[in-house]
């Protein structure tokens, strides 16, 4: 097996900082809170440091276009252009995503 120097945004997220970002997804929208619930049973473990600053800046849209996103009533670029990235679209495909029964 090849040893590999991950870089740092590759690296699982650190407990405190998971923690924190916890705290800063509590949303005013019971649906919100759901779809980040959801999220984090199902990615906490694994969630690197990229993904959440990625989930943080989603966190400073408001309630409702956030929930627009969820929904698919909106696209990135019409809420907001600058979240238009790889990493934000990427951590918004996992906040879609069902949990597998």
């Amino acid at each position: 097996m090849e040893d590999r120097v991950m870089a740092p945004d590759d690296e699982l997220i650190d407990q405190r900082a998971l923690s924190k970002l916890k705290w800063r997804c509590r949303r005013g929208l019971l649906e919100n809170d759901l779809f980040i619930e959801r999220f984090f049973r199902r990615f906490e473990s694994s969630l690197t440091v990229r993904q959440g600053r990625a989930l943080s800046a989603l966190m400073e849209l408001g309630d409702n276009d956030l929930l627009d996103l969820h929904l698919d009533r909106k696209a990135l670029p019409q809420v907001n252009a600058d979240l238009d990235r790889d990493e934000v679209r990427e951590v918004l495909c996992m906040l879609k995503k069902p949990l597998e029964r």
